[in-house]
């Protein structure tokens, strides 16, 4: 299993200039292979006999050139232009692929600043990582999984630098889900998230707690002079405020999906258009502060990890509008998004809009398991193929039951 763990680092300010020179080393790296790779593709398209740009050909081109025409390359370790030069190859793959966009320039500033190691250029000693040409970087904790290094990517994050280290590890770090039984989750704008169970978890909405010193900080950036010192603080608060609502996000999200997946074996949820939903200007920022497309993401990883089993719903499933009473199943024509509350006029059944949508989407993930598996206590045998995410794992999570 390949994982990534995500740390901050600690460095000085002469290894905070070295780690900014060699980010901004890769950044001009990337962006003169995309414009060389654009010529001669331009070139090869008129006379086939010339030869199609990739990513090894600008490796070596920029190898024996750099020396004259970019001195200031050695300075850094060499990875930071060739792993950048690998990375355009791959985005370029991913783009004939049909995965992805064209490759777009980097700016300084608009872009995180960033740059790959391979495992044959660190090395890790307790609490501090080694760097190529510049030693020992402290580290705020150890590395949590053991297994074969693969490489390392140093970031930036507002003023704070981080190592991304990625390890093939041959054994699960997390214990099989409990095995609670199924559950449906509901995702909404009022609470985050709603349960089978009848739990509802708020969400911690950080972008409308801070946005009053959102707004003050943009206001104060846009009144500093281009270029000036001042400019360049009140840009690095703004960018703090920033980190700091994204980070509030990502743990609210992080212990809401690490109790599902540690709880229930089968979690059913809807597949939610939610590109389509943030072009609702009356409702775009509060669904982009939820973060649903994140929500998921996280939980059919971690899923994956406990053996648990995450079943997505069409995303034209009637939820809401179906009665989730048993034995009846009734599905109304409309239901707006303003009535929280209606009556069956089949059976009677009084639902709660959210609770409704939360049974029914899990009475679909257990027949699906049950279709799919032979059995509804089959689900723990599926293991569905997913992707580790360079995240931390929490183990804590308070639901509101009301």
């Amino acid at each position: 299993m390949i994982i990534s763990h995500k740390i901050r680092l600690d460095p000085s300010n002469k290894q905070a200039t070295y780690l900014a020179k060699a980010a901004g080393t890769a950044r001009f790296a990337y962006n003169w292979a995309l414009a060389e790779w654009q010529t001669q593709y331009a070139a090869w398209k008129d006379d086939n006999s010339q030869p199609k740009p990739n990513q090894m050909g600008l490796r070596r081109q920029l190898n024996a050139i750099k020396r004259e025409q970019f001195p200031w390359m050695l300075e850094v370790t060499k990875n930071a232009p060739q792993m950048a030069i690998i990375q355009l190859g791959q985005a370029f793959n991913n783009f004939f692929a049909g995965r992805a966009q064209y490759p777009q320039f980097k700016k300084k500033g608009k872009s995180r600043d960033s740059f790959t190691l391979t495992n044959d250029q660190i090395s890790l000693d307790d609490c501090r990582i080694r760097i190529p040409n510049l030693g020992l970087v402290r580290m705020r904790e150890t590395l949590r999984f053991s297994g074969k290094i693969l490489s390392a990517t140093i970031s930036r994050t507002a003023d704070q630098w981080f190592a991304s280290i990625t390890v093939d590890t041959a054994s699960n770090h997390l214990p099989p889900a409990e095995n609670q039984g199924a559950v449906g989750v509901d995702l909404g704008v009022s609470a985050l998230a709603t349960l089978s169970t009848g739990a509802k978890v708020t969400g911690a909405k950080p972008h409308k707690a801070l946005l009053s010193r959102l707004k003050r900080l943009s206001r104060s950036l846009s009144r500093k002079v281009k270029g000036s010192a001042n400019r360049h603080k009140a840009k690095q608060k703004l960018a703090k405020l920033h980190a700091r609502i994204a980070n509030i996000r990502q743990d609210s999200l992080h212990q809401l999906t690490t109790d599902l997946t540690r709880r229930f074996h089968t979690i059913g949820i809807e597949d939610l258009n939610v590109s389509g939903m943030v072009k609702n200007r009356h409702l775009s920022r509060a669904i982009s502060d939820m973060g649903f497309f994140e929500f998921r993401r996280q939980l059919e990883y971690k899923a994956g990890m406990r053996g648990a089993v995450v079943v997505v719903a069409d995303r034209f499933f009637a939820s809401s509008k179906t009665c989730s009473a048993p034995g009846c199943g009734h599905k109304v024509n409309k239901l707006p998004l303003s009535v929280r509350e209606w009556t069956c006029p089949v059976c009677g059944a009084v639902h709660d809009r959210d609770i409704n949508a939360a049974n029914n989407l899990e009475k679909y993930a257990v027949s699906s398991t049950v279709s799919a598996c032979g059995g509804e206590g089959a689900g723990l045998g599926r293991k569905p193929k997913t992707k580790p995410a360079p995240m931390k794992q929490e183990f804590n999570r308070k639901l509101d039951l009301g």
